[in-house]
């Protein structure tokens, strides 16, 4: 079992190797780590991150096969299904770190400010309970002067819904506040750049963290 703060330090030194394009994706997706994997695996974080093509997750931390273990879903949203794969990877398999990644321009936050502007009357019910998730989250963010900076606006979304996601972990969940209290498990929050390829680590690190 990786502990909490090691397994964090190999998730920014894997995203440092991928922005500098040095990384060795042989040595870690390779036939004889396969067959290592085939009987257990050991997976030292869970990533909630968003389904978005863009942020495939073991590239972006340039980890192999049974590294991490990753759930996606549009928006990087907490549902009762979502918290039940992570509370199995932390019980079953001893993981230690949670993460939930969100990413710039992320087209379900975009898509829940639309609705909450201008409301989509034949918005497809599925589509709308991912909304509905991300909603309170940002709402509030149309009332300040964010509103009237959509880049701005945006980015100040996303970090809300990795924030109120990174929360609902750590409190929607009998088990995993158990982990946090008694074994050391750490929910953190972050934010990777499409135009860099940057992870940035900014909520959870600290006790004064939200």
């Amino acid at each position: 079992m990786i502990p909490a703060r090691e397994a964090l330090a190999l998730l920014q030194e894997g995203n440092q190797r991928f922005v500098s394009d040095v990384s060795n994706r042989d040595a870690i997706t390779g036939r004889a780590r396969r067959l290592e994997l085939a009987k257990s695996q050991e997976p030292f974080a869970a990533i909630l991150g968003c389904s978005d093509s863009r942020v495939p997750v073991e590239i972006v931390f340039d980890q192999g096969l049974g590294d991490l273990f990753v759930i996606r879903v549009a928006g990087n949203i907490v549902a009762p299904s979502l918290i039940g794969s992570v509370e199995f990877a932390a019980e079953q398999f001893g993981t230690r770190l949670v993460v939930v990644l969100g990413h710039t321009q992320c087209g379900a936050i975009e898509a829940t400010l639309q609705q909450l502007r201008r409301p989509v009357e034949n918005q497809s019910r599925n589509l709308h309970s991912i909304v509905d998730l991300i909603r309170p989250s940002i709402e509030g963010l149309l009332a300040t002067d964010l509103k009237h900076d959509h880049r701005a606006l945006v980015h100040a979304a996303v970090r809300a819904n990795i924030r109120a996601s990174v929360r609902q972990l750590r409190h929607g969940s009998d088990i995993i506040e158990h982990l946090i209290q008694k074994a050391g498990l750490m929910v953190v929050g972050a934010e990777y750049s499409l135009e860099t390829g940057v992870v940035d680590f900014f909520d959870g690190l600290t006790e004064t963290d939200p």
